[in-house]
């Protein structure tokens, strides 16, 4: 008996490291195409639980970076049920890490069927970095940097 419990130590302090640690590319991944499925129905509410507090970002129709959620509340709060997609496609996503941070990198096709204020039915091509980390035990995006794919520059 004595003998098989200390044959089965390693197992199991290895099964609960990785359950205390669930540092897996699919988790990320995962977390990321939930957050993308509630934005195309309409709700911003998806993206933000993801968000850490502190979260920076960038986006081609900002003119700077954004800092904080309360500020990522104030941008995304227009468009809440004013947004849908009809096709939402995360293409060739990779997760690197570093520790307890996972840099996602992805580029994504949006057949948007609805923007607010904008036209409709335009297919929108985007190239994604969401960096995650560990925020008081869960995996929150740190900074989130959107632009647009091969965008046509205009010349003066």
């Amino acid at each position: 008996m004595r003998k098989l419990l200390i044959l089965s130590l390693p197992l199991v302090l290895l099964t609960c490291m990785k359950a205390t640690t669930d540092n897996s590319s699919e988790k990320i991944i995962a977390m990321e195409k939930a957050a993308l499925d509630r934005w195309g129905k309409g709700d911003p509410q998806g993206v933000l639980d993801i968000y850490a507090r502190k979260i920076t970002y960038f986006d081609p129709f900002q003119e700077k970076r954004i800092d904080g959620i309360e500020a990522m509340k104030k941008i995304y709060a227009p468009m809440a049920g004013k947004i849908r997609i009809g096709r939402c496609d995360m293409i060739d996503p990779k997760v690197q890490w570093h520790g307890d941070v996972a840099v996602l990198t992805y580029n994504l096709v949006n057949d948007m069927l609805q923007l607010p204020d904008g036209p409709s039915n335009v297919r929108v091509r985007w190239n994604s970095t969401q960096v995650y980390a560990r925020v008081d035990g869960k995996w929150r995006v740190i900074h989130s940097h959107w632009s647009f794919i091969k965008p046509e520059l205009r010349t003066r």
